[in-house]
């Protein structure tokens, strides 16, 4: 019986530099759908209070900075020396 492992290929080195580049904004995206639950969940809290929406503020624009930066370094690549 043939290794179904075998059977998928591996990524290839652009793409692994591409998730390589992209992972600042995975990471602050991760950390603002952390924050959203955190609000949904705060009524359990007797919140949301002011630090749960200036955290999810702060996650929001560290999305958007992030996003800015990755198409910065998509339309500008680093050219190797």
């Amino acid at each position: 019986m043939r290794d179904r492992l075998s059977d998928i290929d591996e990524p290839t080195d652009a793409e692994l530099a591409a998730i390589e580049n992209e992972w600042p904004l995975i990471v602050a995206e991760l950390d603002l759908m952390e924050a959203e639950l955190d609000v949904l969940d705060a009524a359990e809290r007797g919140g949301p209070f002011d630090l749960d929406w200036q955290r999810l503020r702060r996650a929001e624009a560290r999305v958007l900075r992030e996003a800015a930066a990755l198409v910065d370094r998509v339309a500008r690549p680093r050219h190797a020396a």
